[in-house]
């Protein structure tokens, strides 16, 4: 019942609607129970029947019977008039309680720190803000409520009956007990039932959305029999989950129908003895049979109620573990806002691991003021990108500090701290939308003249002036409709757009060619100008133009200095220019002299298409 409260509490804002769907069942159930009670005005008082020998006559009030008859008309309408006030603002709230819940998973999901986002897949929980949701809004909007009209329902028919003719309602309502136990026992059995059913939905979503995300890759593999087979089995495990509930119900409802026809047919057959005893008169019996009819209704909807009860319980324990979850990386409620800092960034003695048994960063020790650029090196799985994610505060430190401008990160606002830093991860994401709105993203103000600004310095605006609609150009899912170096020089926009005191390249120029990452090389010096600048560097003229280079092996600084200095040293550093640098070299070479000579043949062609037109002058004069 607990989770049942809680979702209970999401009607708290509604409270005017709810009251208004809790009168109009209350107006539906009281006229209902009326119809009744006119009928059996109308059969004791207006036509008032006599047996006189074989045969009945009627001596009752013509006008009586006109009357009740006119307001049975009257009740049946307010009761259809209550019944659609009870549908229509049922559904408005489950709606609106779905709608509230959405944007909570959402908004919970988006504060949640990236080492939450590491162990949940996307599939559980795009599973709980769709289907999940979907199961508790069924649940709010005719399952909840329509508990409360059948218990509405049942306390007036009972009553009323008991009212007539205790000994009489005692055999009418006899079963009672008997469906409320059975109804519960369902219930039980339900329940796990329905959480399994939610786990499988959600492990057919996983399967889905990972087999039409990799698409490319499957195509590529001609894997497509494979994973048909993985979502065949996913499918085949709901089907056979579904058909189980759906066995377990079609069990239980001819059951409860089954009783509802027992309770009829003992009704008639015990009112009928006691209008032969003179206890009970024909309109009251006739009162019992619409009263039962008026309740059958609830009892055939026990079955629909216990299947709802269960998934929303079941529906609301998995929205509720991720409404639950706390992020590991906690806004201070002291934080003040970054302001406009110098960006002197340092590591003190900084380690970090995903877990208590693993570091995956020990004891690193950073020091840059503004302007300095520091370049981070070394193998795989070395910790480099962890070190860059540490500063945004993606993840938080295990031990140590990180301090910008002397004041530890955890003191200021998450949204102002990340609003200082600009980071190009290695990963590029693009948004489907158009490249004006992608380059844009983090300044949706800005103008034409500031994105195009900072398209040239990220040298992708010539490709976008080659397009046929330029910066209007649709950018399909992901951005899989530019290359991986445009897509790089995309996002290098997007960034340069925020113009950062801070910067952060998590080897933002592997996509790129040789020749494209010089043009971003040539840009990017100026950009980083008076920035504190951190680099995980793939490429050699990066590593040259840093001011130190820190080398990382299994999360330590194993060595640190210039290009030159590291030069001399034997160590980690030395075996990878050997292995990659190396080569990287003799062609940055080659790429740097065809671009001094081009731009010497440049230089030497001005001069002499001048002297022509000066040569011409002096003739005419």
């Amino acid at each position: 019942m607990g989770v049942i409260l809680r979702l209970w509490s999401y009607a708290i804002p509604y409270r005017r609607m709810l009251s208004i769907g809790l009168f109009s069942m209350l107006g539906a159930a009281l006229f209902g129970m009326g119809s009744a009670f006119l009928a059996q005005i109308a059969i004791d008082i207006g036509l008032d029947p006599v047996r006189e020998g074989n045969f009945i006559t009627f001596t009752g009030d013509r006008s009586t019977l006109i009357l009740a008859a006119m307001l049975v008309i009257g009740f049946a309408a307010a009761r259809g008039i209550s019944a659609f006030a009870q549908t229509y603002i049922s559904e408005s709230l489950g709606q609106r309680i779905a709608y509230d819940l959405r944007n909570q998973i959402y908004d919970t999901v988006q504060r949640l720190s990236y080492a939450y986002h590491d162990k949940v897949q996307t599939g559980q929980i795009m599973s709980r803000a769709t289907q999940d949701v979907e199961a508790i809004r069924m649940f709010m909007s005719m399952a909840s409520l329509r508990l409360l009209m059948i218990i509405i329902m049942v306390i007036v028919g009972v009553g009323g009956m008991f009212y007539f003719h205790w000994q009489l309602a005692l055999v009418s309502c006899v079963t009672l007990p008997f469906i409320a136990y059975r109804s519960w026992a369902v219930h039980r059995v339900m329940r796990p039932l329905w959480v399994e059913i939610q786990q499988s939905e959600a492990r057919m979503t996983e399967v889905a959305d990972e087999g039409l995300g990799g698409i490319r890759v499957v195509k590529a593999f001609s894997r497509e029999p494979v994973e048909a087979a993985k979502f065949g089995n996913a499918a085949e495990e709901q089907r056979n989950l579904q058909l189980t509930q759906a066995t377990l119900m079609a069990r239980h409802a001819p059951m409860l129908q089954g009783i509802s026809g027992i309770q009829v047919a003992a009704t008639v057959g015990v009112g009928a003895f006691y209008i032969t005893q003179g206890s009970l008169t024909a309109g009251e019996l006739i009162l019992f049979l619409v009263a039962l009819q008026l309740l059958q209704m609830p009892v055939r909807m026990l079955g629909f109620m216990i299947t709802s009860f269960s998934r929303a319980i079941a529906a609301g324990t998995r929205v509720f573990e991720v409404l639950d979850a706390r992020s590991a990386v906690e806004e201070r409620p002291s934080a003040t806002p970054l302001g406009s800092p110098s960006g002197h960034v340092r590591f003190r003695d900084v380690s970090f691991g995903y877990d208590s048994v693993s570091a995956v960063l020990k004891n690193i020790e950073i020091d840059a003021p503004p302007g300095k650029i520091i370049a981070l090196l070394g193998p795989t799985g070395s910790g480099k990108s962890t070190v860059v994610n540490l500063l945004p505060r993606f993840y938080d430190v295990t031990e140590g500090s990180i301090s910008i401008d002397g004041v530890d990160i955890r003191n200021f606002t998450l949204d102002s701290l990340r609003a200082s830093i600009g980071s190009v991860q290695q990963d590029v994401f693009l948004f489907v939308g158009t490249i004006r709105d992608n380059i844009a993203y983090g300044q949706p103000g800005a103008t034409q003249e500031e994105i195009e600004t900072a398209a040239k310095a990220a040298r992708i605006h010539d490709f976008i002036m080659s397009l046929p609609y330029g910066y209007d150009e649709w950018v399909g899912e992901r951005g899989v409709t530019l290359s991986g170096g445009q897509r790089q020089r995309v996002a290098i926009a997007r960034t340069l757009l925020l113009d950062p005191r801070i910067l952060v390249f998590d080897d933002s120029t592997a996509s790129v060619d040789t020749q494209t990452e010089f043009l971003i090389q040539q840009a990017l010096a100026t950009l980083m100008e008076g920035r504190t600048t951190f680099v995980i560097a793939q490429r050699l003229r990066t590593v040259m133009r840093a001011d130190e280079i820190l080398v990382l092996d299994q999360g330590e600084v194993v060595q640190r200095g210039t290009h030159t200095e590291l030069l001399e040293q034997e160590g980690l550093y030395r075996s990878i220019y050997d292995l990659e640098l190396r080569d990287q070299e003799e062609a940055l070479g080659e790429v740097t002299a065809a671009a001094a000579a081009r731009e010497a043949g440049e230089t030497a062609t001005e001069p002499e298409q001048a002297a022509p037109a000066a040569g011409g002058g002096g003739g005419a004069s």
